[in-house]
């Protein structure tokens, strides 16, 4: 089909496309920008004609005219019928540009009609190909498209082949597409242009599968069923959309541990290859379908003893991937291996588990094998299987332990002890400590509907809260429930107490009140004899005061590391060394903050915790911020940010977080997107504590921003979030020295001094030496704008020391910025260089931005100064940056090698070098070095 200037192709191929396309997408696209051409290959389904038609619809508007073709193997046996497909439409256009021999020849080709010259001249049609193609050329680019070379029929292919080998510089570019595995595209490349780009495309990631399928609508399936269908798919996209349509049509989903349906439509794909195998050879391969490593020693172990000859004859079958280097009997693709085992009868399939649960050398893995090879309940299995996800849970793999106890409470009789429920129970709090929320809240309510010991109930209400997240407003009819089953045992009582605690808090946002339920919860667990809880009430209690301001923080937290300690309860998010932590952080013991933070992450990842390791990735980016590693934060803040978008956990503090580090150390448009979803995402969980967070990181953008309005807007609705939340810890948000410096910008000097008299007050009261170090910064900025210019210069000079001591080098950074802007225009050095230097060591980007600006904007030497200067010391007149900018070009260095040194863009150094010339009165970089040669000859 050929296709001229008005192409388009439907718009419905790209939203698929940038799934786990981009980078390979956007490198494509820059190919067929320079005049190249693209050969996409990989296995079937992986998404190479998706890919193919958003690339002809996106660069089809730049060709004249666009050839396309499309083959299947049907007919692949027939000649020239790609040769039709590409030319047929435009052979009038061409016949009698062509040579009257290659003219008979091409429409007798595409015709089948007239003399054909093939069996006396073959070359005459491949000269007419060539010929063809340069003409439609001479009218504008030509794109030629063809999906599924591989059944192009031989003819087509040669022809086309021996094209492009010879096209040169004619605007003629390929854009293919092939299946293949392996390195198998070799010949199809060597029959493209030369200059062609080959593309494979690889298998999508877990995450890239699931927004697939959210993308086809298929929205509702649990997080194991969707890195089941990620595992059974092998990434490939067909597959996967392929099984989440037949799960789609199942009502009933898979139970854990069974495999997921292989969809009818893609049995055929491997049945037919299946039904070549011997009978032993099936089973034998049926043996290492159920097998999760198999090798063949362990196929022998499992009674198959001619499983060497058996899979030889699989893989000579194309079933079984060859493993020259390794024991592994690997199937060619997962499907083959669902397929073969979806097929399998019911009996075949038990009897290949029972002779893996005894030849695995893996006790999960023998454990997984018997409780696939037994019916009904049986206390033997149950307890081998409750084994084995103890074993899970200690290696540090919860949503291992969760499958398994599934499959534990499945095997244990109604009887038995321990209860089915209380197998289920624990299941759904290994499910809550991997991050599926939703398999655990639906473990915990199915539970309710027939519990009636209270300590079941209990257990149950508090999955149920758990899985509620911060949006512990969505669950408050729970608790009179939980309450009215404890009744007056203190056990039970402190549990529902402690999750009320956290109520009060992040709904209510009452900090005295939240306190107050946490050491009653504590209370009631020493009564009732339960340590874990004890310790994580007393946890809540110490975090509670460390924000609050109360004097008793650290009372609390000694009290909290007595023994005996609780292993969970200490790398816990919400346990006592998150809350010493915090303590620390609050308290400028940066370095010891550090410390704690990277053990306790370096944990929570050993045990698998992946919800404390969403909140100690924000802890650490949050402590290298205050340390002034701008872009080490960034990189921890941004990391963060993926790991909570993946999880569901903590999304709104991530984004705060990353917001707070953009502004100090990316990109300050980003930092204000975030602030403003973080505040969004509080504002819909009804969570006023992080609802504050985020608008002091929305007011700290908006200050790096230049919006000093906007800024004072933001902090001024903090403040009075705090006041009415009972926050007096100025350690907590640090937004108060932002607060006051946007008031002085704003021309509201009294009521920055205001904030910053409250402020401080608190903050000797506490002892928060940073906090007075800020508060003196504002308090500097706003006697400079009432006149007392000395004392200001004073001040910050003090301040810039202080700050520097107790390192917070991005606050010492800012002191000297305010410093070289006070003395700008006055007396005495005016060089931004100082804080150019600090902000460069913090890498704080944006900041670093500001300094350019505000030293181009300085007021220049006196024209009568340059003109008198001899040209050999003309450089000491220029500002910071400019200075830095001509040193650089005087060791020879690139406009790209300055801007990367420097942390600026390549169009700052440009702009920056018009000025030096022009404050130096020459042409050229070449006159800057002559400048300098002159000045060190002297």
């Amino acid at each position: 089909m050929t296709v001229r200037r008005d192409f388009k192709e439907p718009a419905r191929c790209r939203p698929d496309l940038v799934i786990g396309r981009d980078e390979l997408f956007t490198a494509a696209q820059d190919q067929l920008a320079r005049g190249g051409s693209v050969l996409l290959h990989g296995p079937a389904g992986i998404g190479k004609s998706t890919v193919l038609r958003a690339l002809a619809a996106d660069y089809g508007d730049a060709a004249h005219t666009v050839l396309r073709c499309s083959a299947t193997e049907s007919e692949s046996h027939l000649p020239f019928l790609a040769l039709a497909d590409l030319f047929g439409l435009v052979l009038g256009e061409i016949s009698d540009k062509l040579p009257a021999a290659q003219r008979t020849a091409l429409e007798s080709a595409l015709t089948g009609r007239g003399e054909s010259t093939l069996q006396r001249d073959g070359l005459a049609l491949r000269l007419a190909v060539l010929s063809a193609l340069r003409a439609l050329a001479a009218e504008g680019p030509v794109l030629l498209v063809a999906d599924d070379l591989q059944w192009l029929d031989s003819a087509s292919a040669e022809l086309l082949g021996f094209a492009a080998r010879r096209l040169g510089d004619t605007p003629v570019q390929l854009l293919c597409a092939v299946r293949t595995e392996d390195q198998e595209y070799d010949r199809h490349l060597r029959a493209s242009p030369p200059d062609t780009l080959a593309v494979r495309l690889n298998p999508l990631s877990r995450a890239q599968v699931s927004a697939l399928l959210d993308h086809r609508g298929y929205t509702d399936l649990p997080r194991s069923t969707m890195r089941e269908i990620h595992r059974t798919s092998g990434g490939n996209p067909l597959f996967a959309l392929e099984l989440g349509r037949a799960l789609g049509e199942n009502p009933t989903p898979p139970r854990p541990g069974e495999p997921l349906p292989v969809p009818t439509s893609l049995r055929a794909l491997v049945l037919s290859r299946l039904d070549m195998l011997s009978a032993e050879a099936r089973r034998t391969l049926l043996v290492a379908s159920a097998g999760a490593r198999p090798t063949l020693a362990l196929l022998h172990a499992a009674g198959r003893e001619n499983a060497e000859a058996e899979t030889a004859q699989a893989a000579a079958l194309g079933l079984l991937a060859t493993e020259p280097e390794g024991p592994a009997v690997r199937f060619a693709h997962p499907l083959i291996s669902a397929a073969l085992y979806a097929e399998a009868p019911a009996q075949e399939r038990r009897a290949a588990h029972a002779a893996l649960s005894t030849a695995a050398s893996d006790p999960i893995e023998r454990a997984r094998n018997l409780a696939l090879a037994t019916t009904g309940t049986d206390p033997d299995v149950a307890a081998r299987l409750a084994e084995a996800a103890a074993l899970a849970r200690d290696r540090g793999a919860p949503s291992v332990a969760a499958s398994l106890g599934l499959l534990a409470a499945r095997h244990t009789p109604p009887d038995g002890l321990p209860a089915p429920d209380d197998r289920r129970l624990q299941a759904s709090e290994d499910a809550i400590t991997a991050g599926e929320v939703d398999l655990a809240r639906d473990i915990a309510r199915e539970v309710l509907t027939r519990a009636t010991v209270p300590a079941d109930r209990i257990r149950a209400w508090e999955v149920v809260i758990e899985a509620a997240g911060q949006s512990l407003g969505e669950v408050d009819a729970v608790f009179p429930q939980a309450l009215a089953d404890a009744g007056d045992d203190p056990r039970l009582l402190a549990l529902v107490h402690y999750r009320l605690a956290w109520r009060k808090l992040i709904v209510e946002g009452d900090f005295a009140e939240a306190r107050e339920e946490a050491a009653h919860t504590a209370d009631l667990a020493a009564r009732g004899q339960d340590r874990r809880t004890e310790l994580m009430a007393l946890s809540f209690q110490a975090s509670t005061e460390t924000l609050m301001g109360h004097p008793n923080a650290p009372a609390t937290i000694r009290r909290a590391l007595r023994e005996p300690q609780d292993p969970y309860v200490a790398c816990h998010h919400n346990g006592v060394g998150s809350a010493r932590f915090r303590w620390l952080l609050m308290s400028d013991q940066l370095p010891e903050a550090r410390t704690t933070i990277t053990a306790l992450l370096r944990e929570v990842r050993r045990r698998g915790m992946v919800e404390s390791e969403v909140h100690f990735q924000r802890f650490l980016a949050e402590t290298e911020l205050r340390s002034g590693h701008c872009g080490r934060a960034l990189d921890l803040a941004r990391e963060s940010l993926r790991l909570a978008r993946d999880s569901g956990i903590g999304l709104g503090a991530s984004a705060m977080l990353t917001s707070l580090a953009e502004a100090s150390g990316g990109d300050v448009d980003r930092a204000l997107a975030l602030a403003r979803e973080a505040a969004e995402h509080a504002e819909e969980d009804g969570d006023q504590v992080y609802l504050s967070r985020a608008l002091a990181a929305l007011g700290h953008a908006q200050l790096v921003a230049g919006d000093a309005a906007g800024a004072v807007g933001s902090l001024r609705r903090v403040r009075e979030l705090e006041t009415g939340l009972g926050i007096t810890d100025p350690a907590r948000g640090r937004w108060q020295g932002d607060l006051a410096e946007a008031l002085v910008r704003v021309g509201e000097a009294g009521e920055a001094q205001d904030v910053i008299d409250v402020t401080r007050e608190h903050a000797l009261r506490l002892n928060r030496e940073s906090v007075l170090a800020v508060l003196d910064r504002a308090e500097a900025l706003v006697r400079a704008a009432l006149g007392d210019h000395e004392a200001a210069v004073s001040r910050l000079t003090s301040v810039q020391d202080r700050l520097a001591k107790l390192g917070y080098g991005l606050e010492e950074a800012r002191a000297a910025f305010a410093l070289a802007r006070l003395r700008t225009g006055r007396p005495g050095p005016t060089s931004y260089d100082e804080a150019a230097r600090l902000f460069r060591r913090c890498r704080a980007l944006p900041w670093l931005r500001q300094v350019e600006t505000a030293a181009a904007q300085a007021p220049e030497a006196s024209v009568a100064a340059r003109q008198s200067a001899p040209a050999s010391d003309a450089l000491e007149g220029l500002a910071s940056m400019e200075r830095q900018v001509a040193a650089l070009v005087m060791e020879g260095a690139t406009n790209r090698e300055i801007a990367a040194r420097l942390f600026i863009s390549v169009k700052t150094v440009e702009a920056t070098l018009t000025r030096v010339y022009r404050k130096l009165g020459i042409r050229s970089r070449v006159d800057i070095v002559r400048l300098a040669a002159g000045r060190h000859a002297k």
